[in-house]
């Protein structure tokens, strides 16, 4: 049972923030050896993407290697980070691409494992959105 003072704790969000950041670094520039080493070695990580998904890691490794560059920028918004003990959190963070006039959504799942953080799930998505804020 998770109880409130192991929800959100100061220092494993700051180790997310630092996975995330060189996760974003890594996308941005194409580095597919990064991306991948980011995901769980394991046939039970899933990624959905936008036009995709990959079932394990093989597919995973597989749709990188046959992925483009990206050829936009894009600028992050509204990143929520929330640590659930020690060893388990999730990011999501809206996008704004500069090839688009979408927004762009992106959910993971990290677990630490032996060798690090890693992500087990993600999701991307991109629809029309217009904030009501």
């Amino acid at each position: 049972m998770i109880v409130d003072r192991e929800i959100d704790p100061p220092a494993v969000l700051a180790e997310l923030a630092d996975v995330f950041e060189r996760y974003e670094q890594a996308l941005m520039s194409n580095d597919v050896a990064a991306l991948n080493a980011f995901f769980w070695d394991d046939p039970r990580v899933t990624r959905y993407g936008i036009a995709d998904r990959q079932w394990g890691i093989e597919e995973l490794v597989a749709y990188r290697a046959s992925s483009p560059p990206p050829a936009f920028t894009r600028t992050l918004h509204h990143l929520r980070l929330h640590a659930f003990g020690p060893d388990f959190a999730v990011a999501q963070v809206e996008f704004v691409r500069t090839d688009t006039s979408l927004r762009g959504f992106q959910t993971q799942t990290w677990v630490r494992m032996p060798a690090g953080w890693r992500i087990v799930a993600a999701h991307v998505s991109m629809i029309p959105f217009e904030d009501p804020r």
